[in-house]
């Protein structure tokens, strides 16, 4: 199967598994949702019979959207876009989510059943086809056995791109187990350090200590990220963390940790575009009823330089400046 404009060298990880061992893992990780504990809310309800709980997903992952993404991380997006598949529903319940209305606003029923394996193994070569440098999984933390079943499905039709695991951190470590072996980029996003504050704000106070043994997995899985020669990611960490109003300390303890634990060499995104959405009002969580001042995102920014982490940096490909 050819793409456009880019025929890469990196070898995607999943391509070094017999496809039987691949197909056997799916086995498995379906299996697994007679009693679902693929994400740390364990709600042990038994999804094969479309039963569902915390991230209201029955048997089949519902896809919000599929496209050509230009809005992610240079790396990742090149110059023909990262081909980025948003499912719906979250385990994690965000007052201040961006994209409520994907999250947490679809109400599960007869016309949200979601997509067969091989509907969505077809969106994946959809995306091939159209010169995406890889698949990025966005919120896949609940359906990571749907996941696999589809990649699964895929393989065998020529899917070719290294994949991109776009979490929220809030991850069970059986189901990183799962993905070891066929996630080339695992991209979390490590929002709150303080318990108090992740009940708060996330509804889900075990987040900081789950979040931290993820990366920790994640990181012992692909290592650092690396690029290949035209500057598009390969395999490794890509750590999000969105700078929030009022907060720099959770920033300056998140950023320490990973500079301890995971290494300087930690590839981090720190993000500046909170804006209030959500539940946020001036009456629900009025202290997040405001945006983020320059003052603050420099200051987050001299936290994360004096512990000579590697930051990102926003500077569009040559190949898609010069179809702009």
């Amino acid at each position: 199967m050819t793409r456009p404009d880019h025929a890469p060298s990196f070898r995607p990880a999943y391509l070094g598994l017999h496809l039987h061992d691949l197909e056997t893992r799916a086995e498995r990780a379906v299996a697994g949702l007679a009693d679902c504990r693929a994400c740390p809310r364990d709600c042990r309800v038994n999804r094969l019979e479309n039963r569902w709980a915390a991230c209201k997903t029955g048997r089949h992952a519902l896809v919000s959207s599929a496209f050509q993404h230009f809005g992610e991380e240079d790396c990742l997006r090149g110059w023909n876009g990262s081909g980025t598949i948003f499912f719906a529903h979250c385990n994690l319940r965000c007052v201040f989510c961006q994209n409520y209305d994907i999250s947490q606003g679809v109400r599960p029923g007869p016309a949200a059943q979601g997509s067969p394996a091989e509907e969505l193994a077809a969106t994946m070569l959809a995306l091939q086809r159209a010169g995406c440098h890889n698949i990025n999984f966005v919120t896949p933390e609940h359906v990571v056995p749907q996941v696999i079943e589809a990649i699964a499905n895929a393989v065998p039709q020529g899917l070719d791109l290294p994949l991109v695991y776009n979490t929220s951190a809030y991850d069970a470590l059986e189901s990183l187990g799962l993905l070891d072996g066929i996630v080339d980029i695992y991209m979390p996003d490590f929002k709150y350090w303080s318990a108090d504050r992740s009940e708060t704000y996330l509804k889900a106070r075990d987040y900081p200590e789950f979040a931290r043994a993820a990366l920790k997995e994640m990181h012992r899985q692909v290592g650092d990220l690396t690029v290949d020669s035209d500057g598009i990611a390969q395999r490794g960490i890509l750590l999000r963390h969105l700078v929030m109003p009022g907060q720099l300390e959770e920033t300056r303890a998140i950023l320490e940790w990973v500079a301890q634990e995971l290494g300087p060499n930690t590839y981090v995104n720190l993000m500046d575009q909170y804006r209030p959405a959500g539940k946020v009002s001036s009456i629900r969580f009025a202290e997040l009823n405001r945006g983020l001042t320059h003052a603050e995102f420099a200051e987050a920014m001299e936290i994360a330089v004096s512990l000579g982490l590697r930051l990102d940096e926003r500077r569009p490909h040559p190949r898609a400046l010069r179809r702009m």
